[in-house]
């Protein structure tokens, strides 16, 4: 193997986080200085795929409950914490946060 080839979890992206004095894998939520930090792909890509499973499995199990008022659409927000942990966004949390947001659509 190439000792120059770039390995898909040596990868990572800048995220802005908010880094508190006690723990360095906060995410934009912690009341932290902010700092940009070089996220790891390879977490990340596991606790988003572990993450996004789960919710695809709950709306299978809302969806199959029918009514008259089917699921159609479904928007989350979440954080990306130093150390590519994935964090969802409740509303009752702080408004206008940093988050990303996932939707899914029926096709």
């Amino acid at each position: 193997m190439d000792d120059n080839a770039v390995h898909l979890d040596d990868q990572a992206l800048p995220f802005w986080v908010e880094v508190s004095e006690d723990d360095d894998s906060m995410g934009i939520l912690s009341g932290g200085n902010p700092e940009l930090r070089m996220v790891p792909l390879g977490p990340l890509r596991k606790n988003l795929a572990a993450t996004v499973d789960a919710l695809q499995q709950v709306f299978a199990d809302v969806a199959a409950r029918g009514g008259t008022l089917p699921l159609a659409e479904a928007q989350l927000s979440f954080q990306v914490t130093a150390s590519g942990g994935v964090q969802l966004i409740g509303t009752g949390q702080v408004q206008g946060t940093r988050g990303l947001t996932l939707t899914f659509k029926r096709p």
